[in-house]
């Protein structure tokens, strides 16, 4: 039988094995591993924004804009905690998303003491592009893997997310 091919996790792991003797290098090998993959897959994502105006901190706001329910819009403050940042950082974005004209700002004709943010169609077609294109990316980083062996690894790690959130 062949001898399956060594990556650089196998490496990392053969070194510490000597150095941890409690360290499973199974577990080990499959974190570093998921590790590895979202990196890769982060750069990328990253890269696709180099040399142009846009940040993925405008495509990560608007993606939280878009998935609002109808109509897709929403506060300052929810798009910030949607985000995981500050309500001044959010005001950053937005105002760079609005001079890009990816957004628009109006006032809340309700309740005028309240700020609505809407995608523009700009900001739309911007928006599709850059999840076409980590699908694109996400595709070809697995697409070493038969379909039927893509779904028994999302088996495996949907038993590890169910176990890691409490209801496996």
């Amino acid at each position: 039988m062949a001898r399956a091919r060594q990556d650089s996790v196998d490496r990392h792991v053969a070194r510490w094995s000597g150095l941890l003797e409690d360290m499973d290098p199974e577990v080990e090998g499959a974190v570093t591993r998921m590790q590895a993959i979202t990196k890769r897959l982060r750069a990328g994502h990253h890269a696709s924004y180099a040399g142009t105006d846009d940040t993925i901190e405008d495509h990560h706001t608007l993606h939280a804009l878009m998935i609002q329910p109808y109509p897709e819009e929403a506060t300052p403050a929810q798009l910030a905690d949607a985000c995981g940042v500050t309500r001044a950082a959010m005001t950053s974005r937005l105002d760079r998303l609005v001079q890009r004209g990816h957004a628009t700002r109006e006032v809340d004709p309700v309740d005028r003491r309240r700020i609505l943010i809407r995608p523009t169609t700009s900001g739309r077609t911007f928006w599709e592009k850059g999840i076409e294109a980590g699908m694109a990316r996400e595709q070809a980083a697995f697409s070493s893997l038969t379909a039927k062996e893509l779904v028994a690894l999302n088996v495996l790690l949907r038993k590890v997310v169910l176990h890691l959130e409490g209801d496996g």
